[in-house]
């Protein structure tokens, strides 16, 4: 296994170019990102930090920090920087690195749970239908929850990529395996 930057950009290659990917390296740690981002004025989110660490080989220290997992994905950071850095991409590949080597919590679990479940990470629950029904709509809007087919389409993608393995989902119980 090579260093975790070449890990990023390998496999961040793959998705976004390896150039995309590089631009982590050009990362000054001047801190635009952290002063702009929403989810750092109400959380211990640093994007900086989680760079040095990614710049550091701080695999298992970032792969548990709580704060990957903070970013809303608002792309602002990745707006702002001076540097081009590509951060919000930075950050969705070392959280699907992280995922991959088991660092996945338990919220972020549950939401592939309702996916497989739904087809959607915020299912329409009862007092939706009823609000919908209310007001002349079907009880369920014309999505993935509707329709069986599509629904299995959805599962057998979860089966096929490994991502149900990686959530530890009990098809049998159709829920999370016991811990």
């Amino acid at each position: 296994m090579g260093s975790l930057m070449d890990e990023i950009i390998e496999s961040g290659g793959e998705v976004f170019g390896k150039e995309h990917m590089e631009t982590l390296m050009l990362c000054v740690q001047c801190g635009k990102c952290t002063g702009s981002c929403p989810s750092g004025r109400n959380t211990a989110f640093r994007t900086r930090k989680l760079f040095r660490m990614a710049q550091e080989d701080m695999r298992e220290e970032i792969f548990n920090a709580p704060e990957l997992w903070f970013c809303s994905t608002c792309y602002t950071c990745y707006e702002r920087c001076p540097k081009g850095v590509k951060t919000t991409d930075i950050i969705r590949v070392i959280r699907n690195l992280a995922a991959k080597a088991g660092h996945m919590g338990l919220a972020h679990r549950m939401i592939g749970v309702y996916v497989l479940k739904t087809g959607h990470a915020v299912p329409v629950g009862p007092d939706q239908m009823k609000l919908r029904a209310s007001l002349g709509l079907d009880e369920m809007a014309p999505t993935t929850q509707k329709y069986k087919e599509q629904l299995e389409q959805v599962q057998t993608i979860f089966k096929e990529t490994g991502f149900d393995a990686m959530i530890d989902f009990d098809w049998d119980k159709m829920a999370l395996k016991e811990e």
